[in-house]
């Protein structure tokens, strides 16, 4: 099934009426410490490195030992819409089958200054910034033992 696509109110409403769904934030540590989607987790898909971002090798690792039913409604989500791309379709070669890119991510999608899509943020949607046990990288790679 290939990746669906949905802004962030139908995001939100879908999962408002999806069991077991999970919103995973693909953004870097320091970009969800700063705002997330209520309830979100943080799994980074690239992180920053000498030379600007780089592919997170531990991504698909951590992914399969938090996210263990290939079937659960997953929302992939960064700040506009393409890491979070990428990481879905990483996911869905890896045999997760119900995955959910989200446009406009958490800033909103923004093309030649204008603003296409608004994000997660300036949807009125809830935000935490709350990083804790539950959500944070550093706690969800230590389950992998990294």
């Amino acid at each position: 099934m290939p990746v669906q696509q949905l802004g962030p109110q139908a995001v939100k409403e879908a999962m408002d009426s999806t069991e077991n769904a999970i919103y995973v934030d693909v953004r870097t540590e320091n970009e969800f410490a700063q705002g997330h989607p209520e309830g979100a987790i943080n799994i980074p898909v690239a992180q920053p490195g000498p030379g600007g971002m780089a592919p997170n090798p531990d991504f698909l690792k951590v992914v399969s030992a938090v996210l263990t039913d290939k079937g659960q409604a997953v929302f992939c989500g960064c700040q506009m819409g393409g890491r979070s791309q990428m990481a879905a379709n990483l996911m869905e070669q890896s045999g997760y089958t119900n995955l959910t890119n989200v446009q406009g991510g958490f800033g909103g999608k923004v093309e030649n200054g204008v603003m296409v899509v608004s994000g997660w943020r300036d949807s009125g949607l809830p935000v935490e910034t709350a990083v804790t046990e539950e959500n944070s990288y550093v706690s969800l790679k230590a389950k992998v033992g990294i």
